[in-house]
């Protein structure tokens, strides 16, 4: 009895071996993230130590062929879309979720989560191209050129909806059933319910959903360069063109040498900064949801 006992509280070879390489597999993605992180340090580095960092706030402007490089139109354009973007997305994908979970019928459910999951697969070049050929032309008619960061937030906000939404979604699914039979033995209607009962419970969720979509707005490249007019500038309304660390990156790659190569990696290092920071807030909320 007790052998047999023993032999079935042992572990397998086959979970030893999944354990191992799960291990091995989990060891890659974290060296494959310092490897990256070393080598934009390592790229950054020839313009850090002749300029220094004050030089991307300083400067200027942004003309690296003559020694400038100044980043913040650049930054505050990334954060004027993202924002923008973040603000439409999160409350549409969030009714979104509501209306397919609690209200819609069956039927119309599955459809529309269908094409919910349809617009999550798009290519972002796809929505870039829709909206050069189709959103930027319609703004223009009010207010030229029509590229420009309303064009970008539009377009940002259709490609990260499918993120906020799905995860809702998702997370209103694991809300337990009991909660809801609680609800309605209360007497509570169906929005108190879910305002006062399942938000509270999803919202750790909830706000996964918005740094996903908020990571994915922050890394978007071709979608925005394709609709935001590329100037280097600081917005000074919803119609003015701006330009993104991303398409910034994509822009000037390809000829940029010297500390003008040296800087777009500056930018690319902004980026990574930016989405460790939006990782860390996740975990401390991750952790606040656990001790509550």
């Amino acid at each position: 009895m007790i052998s047999l006992k023993n032999r079935i509280l042992s572990p397998s070879h086959g979970d030893l071996l999944w354990r191992w390489l799960l291990t091995i597999i989990a060891m890659i993605t974290g060296i494959i993230v310092v490897v990256i992180t070393v080598f934009l340090f390592s790229e950054a580095s020839t313009v850090l130590q002749e300029v220094g960092w004050g030089a991307f706030f300083l400067d200027p402007s942004w003309h690296p062929q003559e020694q400038f490089f100044n980043l913040i139109p650049m930054l505050l354009g990334t954060l004027s879309v993202t924002v923008g973007a973040v603000f439409l997305a999160i409350p549409l994908g969030v009714a979104s979720a509501i209306f397919t979970q609690y209200y819609a019928p069956r039927g119309v459910a599955y459809v529309y989560r269908q094409l919910i999951e349809l617009l999550a697969g798009i290519p972002s070049v796809v929505y870039g191209f829709w909206g050069l050929v189709v959103l930027v032309p319609l703004i223009n008619r009010f207010q030229a050129p029509g590229t420009s960061l309303l064009a970008g937030m539009v377009i940002l906000t259709l490609m990260i909806l499918p993120t906020v939404a799905l995860t809702a979604e998702a997370s209103f699914e694991e809300v337990p059933w009991e909660y809801r039979q609680g609800a309605i033995a209360l007497g509570l209607s169906k929005w108190a319910m879910i305002w006062g009962v399942i938000l509270p419970v999803a919202k750790s969720g909830v706000m996964t959903g918005f740094i996903l979509a908020t990571g994915r707005a922050l890394g978007e490249t071709m979608a925005v360069l394709m609709v935001c007019g590329n100037v280097v500038q600081v917005p000074d309304s919803f119609f003015a063109p701006v330009r993104t660390l991303t398409a910034n990156i994509a822009l000037e790659m390809a000829y940029a040498t010297g500390n003008h190569r040296s800087a777009l990696f500056v930018s690319g290092l902004w980026l990574m900064g930016a989405i460790a920071l939006m990782v860390l807030i996740a975990e401390i909320m991750r952790d606040q949801n656990v001790k509550l």
